[in-house]
């Protein structure tokens, strides 16, 4: 039987679950943490700086939704699986996790050291699969969860000057259809292969003309992304809506296939 269009509406809702979203304080985190409180759920957020996450806050609990803010540095694995603990005891219950912190600047090959290519795995990769590993308890308590990494396009297309940062993000979209495995049946994994997206790590590109007339003539839908549409995306995975989605890594780029960048590197 057809369920009626309210009950559809209603699996898109996590009402009374508890969540943790890393990165938090501004762009794709924020925006997910107040799409996830907008949906019913309270919230956790974490990033380095305070003032960024008292904003959100602000905003989770405007929602009707309860905040809790952790200031911390996500480059440390540890930092980020303590926050499992953290939501846990502040609201009793964890059941979405978003692994949104990573990123890394470009370098060029010959100035990519193993020690760079290694912190890129590490902040990437590393944290998430911290976060994920001490969750995993605390969701099973209540009878299962869902986790949403934030991986990148890079991860799957090349381009010039993103070893590092295309490599690291490759391994969060496998690590997530491994762990997807792992945890099934009753912990869903799943990602988000994002795009050019209007974040603050993308103002240097759309601060310039040409680098973002190239960002958006690759586009097939010719324009830049907003967080709240990767919000969207992620609400969507976390939520009842995409109760038979694991493993999978949704692709929220605007159809973009070839995201090369003229950045001004040196020819070898």
């Amino acid at each position: 039987m057809l369920q009626s269009l309210g009950m559809m509406i209603d699996r898109f809702r996590v009402q009374d679950r508890a969540a943790v979203v890393t990165g938090a304080g501004r762009g794709i985190g924020a925006a997910t943490a107040v799409a996830l409180a907008e949906a019913g759920a309270d919230v956790l957020i974490a990033s380095r700086t305070e003032s960024d996450l008292s904003t959100v806050a602000e905003r989770v609990e405007q929602a009707g939704r309860k905040a809790h803010v952790v200031p911390t540095d996500l480059s440390d694995p540890e930092a980020a699986g303590a926050l499992a603990d953290a939501a846990h005891e502040r609201f009793g219950r964890l059941d979405i996790v978003v692994n949104n912190v990573g990123g890394t600047y470009p370098k060029p090959l010959l100035e990519t050291s193993t020690d760079f290519l290694e912190e890129a795995f590490r902040f990437n990769v590393s944290t998430a699969h911290a976060l994920t590993r001490a969750a995993v308890p605390a969701m099973l308590e209540t009878g299962g969860g869902t986790i949403v990494n934030i991986s990148s396009v890079m991860g799957r297309v090349s381009g010039r000057g993103f070893l590092a940062y295309g490599t690291a993000k490759a391994a969060l979209s496998h690590f997530t259809r491994m762990a997807a495995y792992d945890l099934a049946p009753r912990i869903r994994v799943n990602g988000l292969a994002v795009g050019s997206v209007a974040t603050s790590a993308l103002d240097v590109v759309a601060q310039d003309d040409n680098l973002r007339q190239q960002l958006e003539s690759n586009t097939p839908l010719e324009r830049i992304g907003e967080p709240e549409e990767v919000a969207a995306s992620a609400l969507f995975l976390a939520s009842d809506a995409g109760s038979y989605i694991t493993g999978k890594v949704l692709e929220v780029d605007g159809g973009l296939q070839r995201p090369n960048l003229e950045l001004g590197l040196p020819d070898l």
